[in-house]
């Protein structure tokens, strides 16, 4: 069978997936269930989706959050350093419209089960309109993000008051005048209280461990940009200089009333926000410690105080969740995730994940990387090692960074290191700007 490969989704990994697929001449299309590409930075108020919300910025600065076969230069020199989401969703679809993407992705149609028949192929089931269709492939690609399935928290006692998650949370104006509090210190959980904070009429954040706040800029250059800086100097003592930078810069969490960071500084994802600490000190947002239990619209904390909320906003992060496989098949949401450069399964040879990692940094620059190893595999041009299942595990078991024991942290790579590894599996002329005209798809 001539191979024929599946992409499931068409954010910002799936397209780079559909590029570089169809770059080496290979039969490929994508699925995605929205009406555009972009993925969760098409911003829309229906809450089936999972969007960012209406003033969403990335918290990664352009140089560091690009395409390297399509820059920012390259689209809008002009973009801001921490582009918004309006700014992200135009870029990607003008990244689709210059490599031709459009007449390979099927929009509107979510993919319901993937299984492998007896000849090791894809039976894809996808439904459109209502009308379901079956279609075999040779090769499935992943592409379908990891920020859309909701992990709930669980308390002793029942809130009465009204409680949802970010991924429900679209603006702050639907809390004018209410009592918030905050669930999370991640960047989400952040940013909802800050939002909150502008019309509510108290907002408060509630962390369990404490978390590094790192402001987006530092001697007026964007803070992963002076990381990048140092990224020839080895983990541990980057890691350490940058705690004693943040230290020196920000100060200790207790200034403000937060809890105390106690792990090392990269065991937790960090969080970039300028206006946290801020609306802390002028009396916007108030900390509070790990809740204890719920009775009714009151909160108990960890400490013994008490208050009353009207809403609760649970920024608890998401699972890692493919509902088109047979749990028994695949199934990430609990434990390790053991794939090779975070694509390659140890059986499967014709199934890959892209995207599916947590950079201290933004995902699409490796995921883009990982794209066309992807591609050239199938292409031909690269073999994979042979001992595959023993580099699978060896993901797990070294990691970059040691980190806490929670689903969250079971995919984290560091941003630098990450890419020099897959680097290493592409060759020195591995940019492709020029788009592949279809008469050349054609004749490849």
């Amino acid at each position: 069978m001539r191979r024929k490969i599946a992409v499931i989704g068409a954010g910002p990994s799936g397209i780079t997936a559909l590029k570089n697929l169809l770059d080496q001449g290979l039969d490929a299309v994508a699925f995605d269930r929205n009406q555009e590409v972009g993925g969760n930075w098409i911003y829309t108020e229906n809450e089936s989706h999972s969007s960012v919300f209406e003033t969403t910025h990335i918290i990664s600065s352009k140089t560091l959050s690009q395409y390297e076969d399509f820059t920012f230069d390259d689209f809008d020199p002009s973009i801001s350093d921490y582009p918004s989401h309006n700014e992200l969703r135009r870029y990607f679809q003008a990244y689709a419209r210059h490599f031709n993407l459009y007449p390979y992705i099927h929009f509107g149609t979510m993919v319901l089960d993937c299984q492998r028949n007896s000849e090791g192929n894809w039976v894809v089931t996808t439904e459109r309109e209502g009308i379901q269709s079956t279609t075999i492939f040779t090769d499935l690609v992943v592409c379908n993000g990891h920020h859309w399935n909701p992990r709930w928290p669980s308390y002793p006692g029942t809130f009465s008051g009204e409680m949802l998650h970010s991924h429900n949370f679209k603006k702050a104006e639907p809390f004018r005048g209410k009592k918030v509090l905050v669930i999370g210190g991640g960047n989400s959980a952040c940013d909802v209280a800050v939002e909150t904070s502008r019309v509510s009429e108290m907002t408060a954040i509630s962390w369990r461990r404490g978390y590094r706040i790192i402001p987006k800029f530092f001697f007026g250059l964007p803070s992963d940009k002076i990381g990048e800086r140092s990224k020839w100097v080895p983990l541990p003592i980057r890691n350490f200089l940058f705690d004693l930078l943040l230290k020196i810069m920000v100060g200790d969490n207790n200034l403000y009333g937060l809890r105390k960071v106690t792990n090392k500084f990269g065991e937790t994802h960090p969080t970039i926000n300028d206006e946290l600490l801020y609306k802390i000190r002028h009396g916007k947002v108030k900390p509070r410690l790990d809740i204890k239990s719920f009775d009714g619209k009151k909160v108990v904390f960890e400490d013994g105080l008490e208050e009353e909320y009207d809403t609760i906003i649970a920024c608890t992060g998401y699972f890692l969740s493919h509902p088109f496989f047979d749990k028994k098949l695949i199934d990430y949401s609990s434990g390790p995730v053991p794939l090779y450069l975070k694509m390659f399964h140890p059986e499967f040879v014709n199934l890959y994940f892209i995207g599916m990692f947590q950079p201290l940094g933004c995902i699409w620059p490796g995921a883009e990387l990982q794209a066309k190893i992807i591609a050239r595999e199938i292409a031909g041009k690269w073999t994979r090692p042979k001992n595959i299942r023993e580099l699978c595990e060896r993901e797990v078991t070294h990691p970059h960074y040691r980190q806490v024991d929670t689903p969250r942290h079971t995919i984290t790579v560091d941003f630098h290191l990450f890419k020099k590894a897959l680097k290493k599996h592409l060759p020195k002329n591995y940019t492709s700007k020029q788009p592949i005209t279809k008469k050349e798809l054609e004749t490849a």
